[in-house]
């Protein structure tokens, strides 16, 4: 895969903007495990493989087993693997990335409130935003994964 355009060189400010809101999510109070399982789910859903493969990385690299990695893709069919945040947060992020299809039913935003605080939610939404600018920006512009280069 060849390279479109290097965004970061040619919109700097813009990126940077995008870097400060990075920056905010991994202030907040959700534990980095999770946001990362979330961008990676996000980054499954919409096929970027830039993001697949660096969060892929960050979550080995966090301590996530390799057995839990490989099921994020299949989280539902994973039994108790996943705790109860963690599905509730997949399952927004599945509902939240897909929202032209999904226009995310009363249910799904219940369920996801039960498991977050109206703040945590926020901030978990504004994380499942994020990842898909970033995997827009990725996919559009052919940023090759690192395992590729």
């Amino acid at each position: 895969m060849t390279q479109r355009l290097n965004y970061t060189t040619i919109a700097p400010v813009g990126v940077k903007a995008l870097g400060g809101v990075h920056a905010y999510i991994a202030q907040s109070n959700l534990p980095a495990q999770l946001v990362n399982q979330v961008y990676l789910r996000v980054s499954q859903i919409n096929g970027c493989a830039y993001c697949i493969d660096l969060h892929s990385r960050d979550l080995l690299k966090g301590g996530l087993a390799v057995e839990k990695l490989v099921l994020v893709t299949a989280w539902r069919e994973a039994g108790s693997l996943f705790d109860s945040r963690e599905r509730a947060a997949l399952a927004w992020a599945e509902t939240v990335t897909r929202v032209a299809d999904t226009t995310i039913p009363d249910g799904e935003f219940e369920s996801a409130s039960a498991a977050f605080s109206e703040k945590e939610l926020a901030d978990l939404t504004i994380a499942i935003g994020l990842m898909n600018a970033y995997n827009r920006l990725a996919i559009g512009f052919r940023n090759p994964p690192k395992a590729a280069t």
